[in-house]
């Protein structure tokens, strides 16, 4: 493996150009201390501030195109959203499959609940406490989403 150099005037850098819109190797024009500032492009002959990477590509992502073609890097955020929330509902439906209309117990903020129960929240449909929070909140598993309501609220 080859040891990388240190950036130098003169020196030839990999930026993004800005004038090409692509990775490019660059002449080195100017630095700051260490860091490139200045360069001009090999390619076009432009000269503008060195930028390390594509605009909205981040520090993450470009080390990680780098590293091969594994499945973390290949997942969009929206792929893994959407897991979480097919996740999300299969949680929701298995803690709900089977129960009768008695089982739940009709949500108001005067209520306690304790992590386990089944709730029927007027706006929000059946859900199932997952947390008991502190003594005034918890966290309902709902079919949508998962929210954190006030309970035990005027309770001594």
């Amino acid at each position: 493996m080859a040891v990388a150099k240190a950036p130098k005037v003169g020196g030839e850098i990999v930026g993004y150009c800005t004038k090409c819109r692509m990775m490019l190797n660059h002449r080195i024009g100017a630095m700051v201390g260490t860091k490139a500032v200045r360069v001009i492009c090999l390619t076009c002959g432009s000269e503008h501030n060195y930028r390390a990477r594509a605009p909205g590509e981040t520090a993450e992502r470009a080390a990680s195109a780098g590293r091969g073609n594994s499945a973390a890097a290949r997942a969009t955020r929206a792929e893994i959203a959407e897991k979480k929330e097919r996740d999300r509902e299969a949680e929701w439906a298995k803690a709900i499959t089977g129960k009768g209309v008695h089982d739940f117990k009709k949500y108001t903020i005067a209520t306690v609940f304790a992590a386990g129960e089944l709730v029927r929240h007027t706006k929000f449909g059946d859900g199932v406490v997952t947390n008991v929070i502190d003594a005034n909140k918890i966290e309902v598993l709902f079919k949508e989403d998962t929210k954190t309501l006030a309970h035990a609220i005027g309770v001594n």
